[in-house]
């Protein structure tokens, strides 16, 4: 029983923390809603969990092998989410919502293979929750991360929608949206930092 919170518990501090995937889902909930947003909440749990198992059934073994391929990664992943914040701090602040630049199950699936944040909360969890000979005890963690990281996504894209309320001025929108994607960009030169140093 111990073995399952701790489970929950990673999963949930991991999830719900704010990282570019959430980010993004609250900007997405406050332009599109949270119906609008589902696909991007999907693809990003969707991602994450088929990460998970990707590291956790074998290829952790290639990246400690290979331990600079983290680092390629992170270039990649961080200037990918350079451009979603730029792209969000330079969006129009229309107040009637329009789908042209609605968050795609794609994207939020895509994203979750370049964001470095999501690499390491797999190694970690990997890591923590496997057990030699048995695959038994890190399919029951990929299964709680993926219910866990489902929940606390759509979460994030309840707080945008709730933020819309408030947004009711293409100004207030615009001043939004610019303090979004400029945190997106500005956590993207933290991860890129904190790679090389």
């Amino acid at each position: 029983m111990s073995l399952l919170i701790a489970m929950v518990s990673f999963s949930l501090v991991m999830s719900i923390s704010p990282g570019p995937v959430n980010m993004i889902i609250v900007s997405s909930g406050v332009s599109y809603g949270v119906r609008k947003t589902f696909s991007f909440v999907s693809g990003g749990t969707i991602g994450f969990t088929l990460l998970l198992l990707f590291i956790g059934l074998g290829f952790s073994k290639i990246i400690n092998l290979y331990p600079y391929f983290l680092k390629c990664l992170a270039v990649m992943g961080s200037l990918f989410i350079i451009y979603l914040g730029y792209v969000i701090a330079t969006s129009k602040p229309e107040l009637d919502i329009k789908e042209n630049n609605q968050p795609t199950f794609i994207q939020g699936f895509l994203l979750q293979w370049l964001n470095p944040k999501a690499w390491v909360a797999c190694m970690v969890g990997v890591s923590l929750f496997s057990v030699p000979n048995s695959h038994q005890a890190f399919l029951t963690f990929s299964l709680i991360y993926f219910l866990v990281c489902y929940l606390s996504l759509f979460s994030w894209s309840l707080l945008g929608g709730k933020l819309a309320l408030f947004l009711n001025s293409e100004f207030k929108l615009k001043l939004f949206n610019q303090l979004m994607g400029g945190q997106l960009i500005v956590t993207s030169f933290f991860l890129l930092y904190s790679q090389f140093n």
